[in-house]
């Protein structure tokens, strides 16, 4: 099982933070190193958040190995083709390192606050089908048209091209709405906040409309909370700190989490990854916690993958 880092831009990550937390991912043998793309707190954190693809643009030219995207940019924020460009220019910056993650875009008060249309569910998922189908064939295409409800293109034509395809993940909770347009453009599925049974289904869900179409399956993967310790006590010191944070103590042992010792976390992964997920966003809310980035890292996941 591949393991990478995700953390909340929005509570007030600050660039020292974002350079620390990308050295921790580079020498503790994470894959990645992937943000939300978020403006604004959900926990009322100072600071702000710096913008997620000026921020993965800047970590592509101060790091090596890790790969780095977000998870993920909401379809109301920017233009396709202004999206498309920007991944692009963090692929040439990264050597092809960089991922994009893409969803319809949920979180009211954020739209309200920095002046972006919040449109009905129906019409927020008709924008993201609309967007990640320009997206991909920006990268792909070489002069294409396109038509929809919400954007016209005519002539198009962006260059440069990334130097690799991007892997483009789509997020969502296994309904018509992502799924099908997963299927006909993403490489990827993330699904978030579920046990390992949950993850199941919702692979099924994806594995069958892949078959249906006639396509090989989407990599499947998990974006859930992770909470580390060595002991018992620092578990319990980790759980305190962030239940002060968001005002709410996280579960001992929830089935939408991952808390424990290593070997407790460990334990848990393998039962995901017989649920068939093969790769884990592990969201580390404690940001400046840098022992438990590590942590997660170099002992927090399966040795040997399931077969």
């Amino acid at each position: 099982m591949r393991v990478c880092l995700m953390i909340e831009g929005q509570e007030g990550v600050t660039w020292d933070d974002w350079l620390a937390l990308a050295r921790a991912c580079e020498e503790s043998g994470l894959e990645g190193l992937f943000r939300s793309d978020h403006y604004s707190s959900f926990w009322g954190a100072s600071g702000g958040s710096l913008d997620a693809w000026a921020t993965v643009c800047a970590l592509a030219a101060v790091t090596s190995r890790i790969r780095l995207g977000t998870l993920v940019s909401p379809a109301t924020f920017r233009h396709p083709s202004v999206l498309a460009r920007m991944v692009v220019t963090a692929d040439h910056v990264s050597g092809g390192r960089v991922e994009l993650g893409l969803g319809a875009g949920w979180h009211e008060g954020e739209h309200v606050q920095h002046g972006f249309p919040f449109l009905s569910a129906r019409e927020r998922v008709s924008l993201f089908a609309e967007q990640i189908e320009i997206v991909h064939r920006s990268w792909t295409e070489d002069r294409f048209d396109f038509s929809g409800e919400h954007y016209t293109l005519r002539g198009a034509e962006p260059l440069p091209k990334p130097s690799e395809k991007p892997n483009l993940i789509v997020g969502g909770s296994a309904k018509p709405g992502t799924v099908g347009p997963a299927v006909r453009f993403a490489d990827e599925y993330n699904t978030n906040f579920v046990p390992p049974d949950e993850a199941r289904r919702r692979r099924a869900v994806v594995d069958d409309a892949c078959a249906a179409a006639g396509r090989e399956p989407l990599t499947f993967s998990l974006m859930t909370q992770c909470i580390v310790g060595v002991d018992r006590a620092e578990v319990d010191d980790r759980r305190r700190r962030l239940g002060e944070m968001t005002g709410q103590l996280p579960a001992d042992r929830s089935d939408g989490i991952i808390v424990g010792t290593v070997d407790d976390v460990v334990e848990r992964l393998r039962e995901y990854e017989e649920a068939g997920v093969e790769r884990v966003m592990r969201q580390h809310l404690l940001h400046r916690d840098l022992d438990m980035a590590e942590r997660l890292g170099r002992e927090g996941r399966p040795r040997v993958a399931s077969t």
